[in-house]
């Protein structure tokens, strides 16, 4: 993403396993400025691949069309380093506390192991741990059955060295580090994970913050999140005045915003963008979620907290009792194959034909279905209920898996409200469920 942008390359292609099993390997091609291709695009693309009917017509590198590709090296790699240390924020905190804080950092067998070492390093954090089964790249991700920095199992090895180790912080980023995990000490001594939905709100609010103590945050600037999203970060972007929008689930639609905003002379600044799947960016220098930065800020700002003699975990409670309780949980249904597809398809349809009037006995006081192509943005399979306690559910099939996932966001007082919403609308869709399968 970066790099496609900075080289003024057509396209950018990568091939990754990301964190999913080997028959869901993936091809990423990045448009020349720098986000994922659009649905119209990557349409194209397919087309172009199904009607290939022999593998040997190919087109292949030859020495008259060789200088059309570039393959990345070390130059592109420091360059985007330094891309990246430009976005830390509090650059004094950071150097005079790196010395002590301590972080527990693990790629998951991937390529982060490299660059997020690197950036932390060279910024001033130099008490960063490395978990050395999960260090180097291994196609088997050290035994790893899902290396998702989503599962608390994916951390298991790196929360046992920080308690080894007394560390203050445990960064996972997944293996083509996009997206990153954080597991961090709560009051109670153990080591507790936070939501991708926890992140992204505390990362809001940090840098709002940051960016007021140092007289940098500007009155245009733009939250941008995906509407299966929390509202926490949101909550917390308005009470300070600044804009929220809402995208589509897929980070190629954050980058669109980037690129309308630049289109425009600027007259919206790019604050920050994130989605609850563990995907951030902080700055523009590239168009995709990016773990490296992530990592960087997510860093910078338990380093803060620690500064003021407080955990990420403490952090986090402070925020809630000032802006209120959220908790959101996923529910995902597996269903393979074709009979597998036509369930998922059956299940939106007797949602989308069906009046839902209520979820645990509150009432749903507004629908929004995006295959209409709703809110100026593109068609969706998405359907998104609204209730009257702020509570939402949406409804989505994955894009990368054969899931169909219900997304569960509510707001409360305290935790133990938010448990029992969740738990109740969750008995709700389980109740249709049962009906359907």
């Amino acid at each position: 993403s970066f790099a496609v942008r900075k080289l003024h390359t057509i396209a950018g292609i990568v091939i990754t396993a990301s964190h999913n099993p080997p028959e869901y390997n993936g091809y990423k091609v990045y448009w020349e400025d720098g986000a994922q291709v659009m649905p119209e695009i990557a349409s194209a693309i397919t087309e172009k691949i199904n009607a290939i009917e022999d593998y040997s017509t190919i087109p292949t590198l030859t020495d008259e069309n060789k200088d059309l590709v570039v393959l990345l090296g070390e130059e592109q790699d420091t360059a985007f380093i330094e891309a990246v240390k430009t976005q830390l924020i509090r650059k004094e905190l950071v150097k005079n506390v790196g010395k002590e804080f301590k972080i527990v950092y693990t790629p998951l067998c991937g390529t982060g192991n490299v660059p997020v070492r690197r950036a932390l390093k060279e910024v001033g954090f130099e008490n960063v741990l490395v978990v050395k089964e999960e260090e180097m790249p291994d196609p088997n991700f050290a035994g790893i059955k899902y290396p998702n920095p989503e599962d608390q199992k994916a951390l298991t090895r790196g929360i046992e060295l920080a308690k080894k180790e007394g560390a203050n912080l445990v960064i996972a980023t997944d293996p083509d580090c996009d997206r990153v995990g954080v597991a961090v000490k709560t009051t109670t001594g153990e080591y507790a994970m936070l939501t991708g939905n926890q992140i992204g709100g505390m990362l809001t609010n940090y840098i709002i913050e940051a960016k007021k103590s140092e007289n940098k945050l500007k009155n245009n600037e733009v939250l941008i999140k995906t509407i299966v999203t929390s509202e926490f970060g949101a909550d917390i972007a308005k009470l300070n005045n600044l804009e929220v929008m809402n995208v589509l689930t897929g980070f190629k639609f954050i980058g669109e915003k980037i690129k309308s905003f630049e289109e425009n002379n600027n007259e919206k600044t790019y604050l920050f963008g994130y989605e609850e799947s563990y995907g951030y960016l902080v700055g523009t220098h590239a168009r995709d979620k990016d773990g490296v930065v992530a990592s960087l800020l997510i860093s910078e700002m338990a380093a803060f907290y620690y500064s003021q003699g407080m955990s990420l975990y403490e952090g986090l409670q402070e925020l809630y009792k000032k802006y209120g309780y959220f908790k959101e949980e996923t529910m995902s249904l597996t269903l393979a194959g074709i009979e597998g597809l036509e369930k998922i398809q059956e299940i939106m349809s007797y949602y989308r034909n069906n009046k839902i009037e209520s979820f645990n006995n509150k009432k749903v006081v507004e629908v929004k279905d995006y295959s209409m192509g709703i809110d100026n943005l593109p068609k969706a399979n998405v359907l998104k209920y609204f209730l009257e306690d702020e509570s939402w559910v949406a409804i989505r099939p994955s894009g990368t898996e054969p899931k169909l996932k219900f997304y569960i966001a509510v707001k409360g007082k305290e935790e133990s409200e938010c448990d029992e919403k969740v738990s109740g609308i969750k008995s709700s869709i389980s109740e249709v469920l049962n009906t359907l399968m």
